[in-house]
């Protein structure tokens, strides 16, 4: 594996990160693992990973729950062995709150948003920390939104979804300062035709994607703790 490249992404049987799944495989060197609750429902991915000859691994995860994450390490590990994982992608997310109000949300939704779209990727950071570690990119991506931005957010709209994405940029530059030495930035990719994103979102989920991989594979060590979207452009806390 001495050539090859190794990403693993969470989230994969749709939308964002299945087009993550799709666009790397066109590249022969990178091996993908595609991490999702259920593989055996995820049928557009089981297609992509049969056309790979190999080279995708679908790994059942479930962001939210331990035993699943504890598991889908043991199986990653064998899968990998001493190469490591170069780019770990955190992109399994969640809007259950809709366009929520401070004034009408529903705190239970609030909390299962956050333990989705925070207390997940912080998980899946310790979890896998080890094999990042052993790796030669050791880069972690966490997938935010601009909504996250406190400068650019939109008034009182999203409330749920854009706390929990401010919270995990305050996780990605935490993570930052405790491994100087990984690369960990938080990703906005843009507002996509996706079923999160909606049919009347601004682009096609295969425009923003190509985007991100295009930021991804040009970081630099300087870039770590940063807000980058899909364009290159660093964005405000």
């Amino acid at each position: 594996m001495s050539d090859t490249q190794i990403w693993l992404i969470t989230g994969t049987s749709r939308g964002i990160g299945l087009e993550l799944v799709k666009q790397l495989a066109a590249t022969p060197s990178y091996v993908v693992i595609a991490t999702c609750r259920n593989p055996t429902k995820a049928l557009a991915l089981k297609e992509l990973a049969d056309a790979a000859k190999g080279r995708i691994h679908i790994v059942a995860l479930d962001v939210t729950d331990d035993k699943s994450v504890k598991e889908s390490v043991a199986q990653v590990t064998a899968i990998v062995g001493s190469h490591g994982i170069d780019y770990l992608v955190s992109n399994a997310g969640i809007n259950d709150g809709g366009d929520d109000r401070p004034s009408l949300m529903d705190l239970s939704v609030l909390q299962h948003v956050f333990d989705t779209n925070v207390v997940a990727p912080a998980r899946i950071y310790q979890a896998y920390l080890p094999l990042v570690m052993k790796s030669t990119k050791k880069t972690i991506v966490n997938v935010s939104s601009a909504l996250g931005s406190i400068t650019l957010a939109r008034g009182p709209i999203y409330t749920s979804y854009s706390t929990s994405k401010a919270a995990l940029n305050m996780l990605t530059y935490k993570e930052h300062a405790e491994h100087p030495d990984l690369t960990v930035i938080s990703m906005q990719p843009g507002h996509l035709k996706t079923d999160l994103g909606g049919p009347s979102a601004q682009l096609d989920v295969d425009v923003g994607v190509a985007g991100v991989l295009n930021v991804v594979k040009s970081l630099k060590p300087d870039d770590s703790g940063k807000f980058f979207d899909y364009q290159g452009k660093e964005l405000p806390w």
